[in-house]
């Protein structure tokens, strides 16, 4: 991808993916999945978990998984809250930018 991805973007994709398992998700599968709209590696995607976890926007718990555990991260209500403004901020966002690339105007 051509465009950078700032903190704020990643951490919006982050929320929303673990968001999609009720009882949550663990690394691997969170980076395959933001893997299906960007290029992430695992050594970029476990600093904004924990970045997100500081922030109480998720809660991480361990189960067991063929003899080892596993860590689980899962979406709080904090989280929940901060993924429905990122939702609304993406959309208008996504609205400007369209309007720009279609040819309308900037100042709507």
């Amino acid at each position: 991808m051509v465009f950078n991805t700032g903190a704020a973007l990643l951490d919006a994709i982050v929320l929303a993916v673990v968001d999609k398992e009720e009882i949550g998700t663990y690394g691997y599968r969170i980076t395959q999945d933001v893997r299906q709209v960007l290029e992430i590696s695992e050594s970029t995607l476990y600093p904004v978990l924990r970045r997100l976890q500081k922030s109480g926007f998720l809660e991480v718990y361990d189960r067991e998984c063929a003899g080892r555990n596993r860590r689980y991260y899962k979406t709080t209500a904090i989280g929940k809250a901060q993924l429905s403004e990122y939702r609304k901020e993406w959309l208008g966002y996504a609205e400007k930018i369209t309007s720009i690339f279609e040819g309308g105007k900037k100042d709507e």
